[in-house]
């Protein structure tokens, strides 16, 4: 019986590491190989792929998503793609755009234009929900226009659109994922729970933004992963599909439970001043992904919070990594 060749891009950062580890262990399904694409840029770390190193199933290209040629010859060799790979973070695309629109714009163009040259029968573009900008309350279905107020989510937004018009333009199976805040294990720490556990543990203050007021839904990756898998193998071609993780707090309120989780005082907290556009709410409608995939997020945040904090107190030697690939070589 063939395999199901899936090329994953970003396949060695935090959100992709996880889903392949997840594709390729035990509990994953067996008729797949995977093949990640990642430009280890700073937030990729080869320890990430350490558990899937031997699999026969796994190989690893180091690599750029807009190396139209690269990227031309691997979706030759593949029938699916994941698309993780982005550059992320908001307070860098402040400073600098320029590799946002490359990276998440461009390389998602090439990309696609590859994987229609090559006639891939599905395409899994991973976006966040970011995409929507702020809202007062309720929740942003996937209906909702999007409104992008940072340059990171802009960029997003962009290939967002771009990927659903090479669907509805040329017929390429594409689904699109738009999923809330995600924590767990593995992840860089620039992000706030993992950038806060680490300063705290090292016995350093924390920058809370403005009044810490912002408020955001919280994923773990497990379910995370768990629902980009259900859209891949259940989701339908064209649509876009809301991930949440129906724990929404203030940055106040999460930064309390991370003071109190690393065993710090009060005194941590520094309060700075806040970013611009800085979204006051975001929060997703994932009943689209529960009706039709079955979806729903099963860790609880109380639990999936401790068990992270413990990884970046009993793993430092993992996330301080630098980026080096230890021999992985370009295809």
């Amino acid at each position: 019986m063939s395999k199901t060749r899936i090329l994953v891009t970003g396949g060695a950062g935090f959100i992709g590491s996880h889903y392949v580890r997840t594709l390729l262990g035990p509990l994953g399904p067996d008729d797949v190989t995977v093949t990640v694409l990642d430009a280890f840029t700073y937030a990729a770390n080869p320890a990430n792929l350490d558990a899937v190193q031997d699999c026969d199933r796994y190989r690893l290209v180091v690599g750029d998503i807009c190396d139209r040629d690269l990227v031309d010859r691997l979706m030759a060799e593949h029938d699916q793609v994941v698309h993780f790979a982005a550059e992320s973070h908001v307070d860098r695309s402040l400073a600098s755009a320029t590799e946002f629109v490359r990276s998440n714009v461009l390389g998602t163009q090439t990309l696609l234009d590859a994987a229609l040259r090559h006639g891939a029968d599905r395409f899994v573009h991973v976006s966040t929900d970011e995409v929507y900008g702020s809202i007062p309350e309720g929740s942003c279905s996937e209906e909702q226009p999007v409104n992008p107020n940072s340059p990171y989510a802009a960029s997003k937004a962009s290939s967002d659109l771009i990927a659903l018009a090479y669907h509805r333009s040329h017929g390429l199976d594409v689904r699109v994922t738009r999923c809330s805040n995600n924590y767990g294990p593995h992840q860089f720490p620039e992000k706030i729970i993992p950038l806060f556990v680490t300063r705290l543990l090292a016995g350093e203050k924390v920058p809370l933004y403005g009044d810490g007021l912002n408020v955001r839904d919280w994923l773990h990756v497990d379910d995370h992963v768990t629902a980009v898998e259900l859209v891949r193998t259940r989701g339908r071609a064209g649509e876009i599909y809301n991930i949440g993780g129906g724990t929404e707090l203030t940055n106040r309120d999460l930064t309390e439970l991370l003071v109190e989780a690393c065993g710090a005082g009060r005194d941590s907290v520094e309060y700075v001043t806040d970013r611009k556009g800085h979204d006051r709410r975001y929060s997703v409608d994932w009943r689209k992904a529960h009706v039709e995939l079955g979806y729903k997020p099963r860790k609880n945040f109380t639990d999936g919070l401790a068990e992270t904090v413990a990884w970046y107190r009993d793993n430092p030697d993992v996330w301080g990594r630098t980026n080096q690939t230890k021999g992985s070589a370009p295809c």
